[in-house]
Order: C-alpha cells, then structure tokens, then sequence
C-alpha cells in the first residue's frame, strides 16, 4: 500500500490509532497537550487522542460538529453543522456561539473552517444541512438552500459573504503565505452520484483556488485541479505542507497534488478518509480521519501549522 509514495512518506500504511465511532471529521493538532482532537460527526462528541491516554470524549453535544481549528490567540473553533453556527472556546474551556443566522444573512451548515494569521476567519457554507453518507454523497437535509458560499468572521465578528455561490464547498485551506485560500467542491448536485454509481469519473470534483487580498476579500476564482474518478467519497478536508502539496481527502483515499496542480498520488486507508491535519513535534504526522477511525502516517516533509 502506498508504495508508490514513498517519497513523500515514511512508511507505505497508515496507523491505526482508535476505531468503533460512527463518523470521524475535524481533526485538529494541539501542541499544547499533544494531541489531536476529533470529532463523530454523528454522535456530537468531541475527542481527543494521545499515546498517554488513547481516546476520551471532550466535548457532548456539539450539534453536528465538524471542521475545527485554532484562532490566531490559541482559542478552538468549531463548525456546528446541525445547529447551524459557529463556536468558540475560551481559556476557561467554555464553549460560546461567535457567528449564526441573523435576518440580513443566513448561515446553513458550516462544513470547515480556517484562520489567517490577522485573525480572519474563513468557512465553507454549503447548501443546507449536511451529514455524511456512506457514499460520501449529501442526504436529504432538514432545510435546503442553494446559497452555497465561503463565508468569513471579519476582526469585527461581522460575517460577510467571500464568494459568489458555489457548487457544494467543503474542505478549506491556505497557501502557506496566506495569499491563496483552497475549497474543495465534492460535488455539482446528486447527478453525481448517479454517474460514480453507473461506473463514470465524475468530472465536478475539483479544488478551487481563490487569490486573498490584504482586507482578506477573495478573487480570481480557479480550477487548482480535478478528481475526477469512479471511485466512492468525495473532496473534503485539505491541509497544505511547508512544500506547497496540497492533501485532499477524497475518493479512494488522500489525493496529493504537487503545487503546480499535478497529481503525486493518493494515500490508500483502509476506509475512505474525510479530513486530515498535520500534527507531531515535527509537524509530520499527518491524522486522517476516516469512517470509523481514525489513523496516522508519517510524511517527510513538515505540514504547514
């Protein structure tokens, strides 16, 4: 497994660190405790995980959480997917809503999410309220809307809408020098689904590429590359690492593109993975979360933190 890859990974299979959730998502690296935090999308817990003391829940009740990270002051953000909001918690371990719906803009079901270095946040809005399936592909939701959009939480904590409407935006990430912001688009709509069912490539699977200006408005909208492929899952969760590879869960596995766009390979797991962060001393150990589980593999080149 993996063989092909090796010169970009360590060892050819990923680890298995801890199994027997429902619907793994979200992992974020914490250097302060050094341990990787998760989340079952469909249990609505937060976990963490370290060599010390393998798995506990830290979180309950999350309302659909799904992509997290950090704040430029070292404070944890969550995209509440059910609830449709997104939170925030403090030094004291309290968890408080920062962005949801107001009259002048909804907010759907925050997918994932990221924070520039100004402290600008960016997430992924997509269309209605989204639940992994076990093909990958959205099911009916309680509330669909076709405002599928990048939002951002300005300095002030005022949402503003950073792109025009997109086809379902999902997994984000940043250029190392934070002048390009990556989305990757899992699908155009369920006739995708019927296409990867009957054994076609889905060609609308793609990563989108957006230039970021100094106000942190984006441009320039642009195909970064395409994977397209028959394969079950669908373009998720993204992380960069200090090379400009961009890794991209996806079907079949974590596809990985070179900086130019073009395909290096894809990092077969056992179960189709859905997001991926950079973690370790060395920021080298890249977690994948993945179905039921979630595993490790050691890469040669340090992710971008």
């Amino acid at each position: 497994m993996n063989e092909d890859l090796l010169h970009i990974l360590e060892h050819p299979n990923a680890e298995l660190l801890a199994t027997g959730f429902e619907f793994t998502e979200g992992p974020v690296w914490n250097p302060t405790d050094d341990s990787v935090y998760f989340v079952d999308v469909r249990r609505h817990q937060q976990l963490r995980w370290n060599r010390r003391t393998g798995t506990e829940i830290v979180r309950e009740n999350t309302g659909g959480g799904n992509g997290t990270t950090f704040d430029n002051c070292g404070r944890m953000l969550m995209c509440e997917g059910r609830n449709g909001r997104i939170s925030r918690k403090d030094s004291t371990g309290i968890w408080t809503t920062i962005a949801e719906s107001t009259p002048e803009l909804k907010i759907n079901a925050p997918n994932d999410i990221v924070c520039r270095s100004d402290g600008t946040i960016y997430f992924t809005d997509p269309i209605g309220r989204q639940f992994p399936s076990e093909t990958g592909v959205r099911e009916e939701s309680e509330r669909m809307t076709d405002d599928s959009r990048i939002k951002l939480i300005d300095k002030s904590g005022k949402v503003v809408i950073a792109t025009g409407v997109l086809e379902f935006c999902n997994g984000l990430a940043f250029s190392r020098d934070e002048k390009i912001l990556y989305t990757s688009i899992s699908f155009r709509d369920e006739r995708c689904d019927i296409e990867k069912r009957s054994g076609e490539k889905c060609p609308h699977q793609r990563i989108l590429a957006f230039d970021v200006s100094s106000d942190g408005s984006l441009s320039n909208e642009r195909v970064f590359a395409v994977l397209a492929s028959n394969e079950g899952s669908i373009p998720d969760g993204m992380k960069l690492d200090v090379e400009g590879r961009i890794y991209c869960t996806g079907p079949g596995g974590c596809w990985v593109f070179e900086s130019d766009g073009s395909l290096t390979g894809i990092i077969r797991t056992r179960e189709l993975g859905s997001n991926l962060a950079f973690g370790g001393n060395d920021y080298r150990d890249l977690y994948i979360t993945a179905r039921t589980s979630l595993y490790r593999i050691r890469t040669k080149t340090e992710g971008i933190a």
